[in-house]
């Protein structure tokens, strides 16, 4: 379906305010978006924000609505520290804006090292460019926990049936947690305030190639505080190596 320029435009501030303002609903964003001098109404930045696949959070629990026909999984991580590698992935899918359009990315995030295990892009929200991504990111590892929100594309039988085959536990939280896929968010953040919305790319060719390039500078050559500095893929593998070791020594 097309989309107008002004909508684009809209979408465009949306996102950026939804990045550093995460608790802002609909009304808190119709009200941002006049004050710059867009005549825009409530429902109109509701029909917007469900397009972008944007969702209000909440610092409480908070259930979003789950396919009606589709399984969900309880949610694993309470009280859990997360302290390896491979021991808790999630995934997230963020609205990308592009000169002329938009495409929708997932990624997949060991939450220990923040390294991007696999993402893909896709121009439509159905569970095919999940699945993808899963499939490559499980050719490089296996994790004990994988956690999602309960959105469609995660509680599909194509999506959960993958986990289920890899003896993998499944974790599943409402996208109102304001906690659970904190690493998630602030990977796009840095998506898009360092590359993105920089790079203004008109075409997905030139968008995924991009990403391509920001992807291995943000795991491989980017120090990140977190890690003392340290790049995501050295701790991923660093810890990957020790695991291995400690099962040889036993």
């Amino acid at each position: 379906m097309e989309v107008s320029a002004e909508d684009l435009e809209l979408m465009r501030f949306m996102d950026e305010l939804h990045l550093r303002l995460p608790f802002y609903g609909s009304r808190r964003l119709t009200w941002s978006l006049q004050q710059e001098g867009y005549a825009v109404g409530r429902k109109r930045v509701q029909r917007l924000m469900r397009r972008m696949g944007i969702e209000v959070i909440y610092p409480r629990p908070r259930t979003s609505e789950p396919h009606p026909d589709h399984r969900i999984y309880p949610y694993l991580l309470r009280d859990i520290v997360v302290s390896a590698a491979d021991q808790v992935w999630s995934a997230d899918i963020t609205y990308v804006p592009m000169q002329h359009g938009f495409m929708y990315l997932v990624a997949i995030l060991d939450w220990h090292s923040r390294y991007v295990l696999a993402w893909r892009l896709s121009n439509t929200l159905d569970s095919d460019f999940c699945v993808e991504a899963l499939r490559a990111a499980l050719r490089r590892g296996r994790p004990a926990i994988f956690n999602t929100d309960q959105g469609t594309q995660f509680t599909s039988r194509a999506f959960t049936g993958v986990l289920e085959e890899h003896g993998i536990a499944i974790s599943m939280d409402g996208r109102g947690r304001a906690l659970d896929n904190v690493f998630i968010e602030r990977l796009w953040w840095s998506v898009k305030y360092e590359n993105v919305y920089i790079m203004g790319y008109e075409t997905v060719a030139e968008l995924q190639a991009g990403l391509s390039r920001y992807f291995d500078f943000y795991c491989r050559r980017r120090p990140h505080q977190a890690l003392d500095n340290g790049m995501p893929w050295e701790v991923y593998r660093a810890d990957r190596r020790r695991q291995k070791q400690r099962k040889v020594r036993r």
